[in-house]
């Protein structure tokens, strides 16, 4: 029931329930000297509270890594589709999802 993936000589084992994935819209870093620690959160439109579906916590090593993983595969995403469009480049965090504000 278990896929499992070869990857440098490493065995990983993926189940079933993580291979379905979380959907994430939202992702907030906060560090220490000694961690990074990502939350990976799920916003709605019209709810007004967020729930964390996710933490991940990285040593600042494997954070970097991460980084150059991710600008590696963006990269490589981008030749291939096209320029990734930024909603909003100052970063800030979509409160309506851009679209109309719904009236009862």
């Amino acid at each position: 029931m278990s896929e499992e993936k070869k990857q440098e000589g490493l065995n990983i084992e993926l189940s079933e329930e993580v291979a379905q994935g979380t959907y994430s819209n939202i992702a907030i870093i906060n560090h220490s000297p000694s961690e990074f620690v990502v939350d990976f959160i799920q916003m709605m439109p019209g709810v007004p509270k967020a729930k964390v579906k996710s933490r991940i916590i990285l040593t600042p090593q494997h954070a970097k890594r991460l980084m150059k993983a991710l600008i590696d595969n963006i990269s490589k995403f981008e030749a291939q589709h096209g320029e990734i469009k930024d909603v909003d480049p100052t970063g800030g965090i979509p409160m309506n999802f851009g679209g109309p504000t719904a009236e009862a």
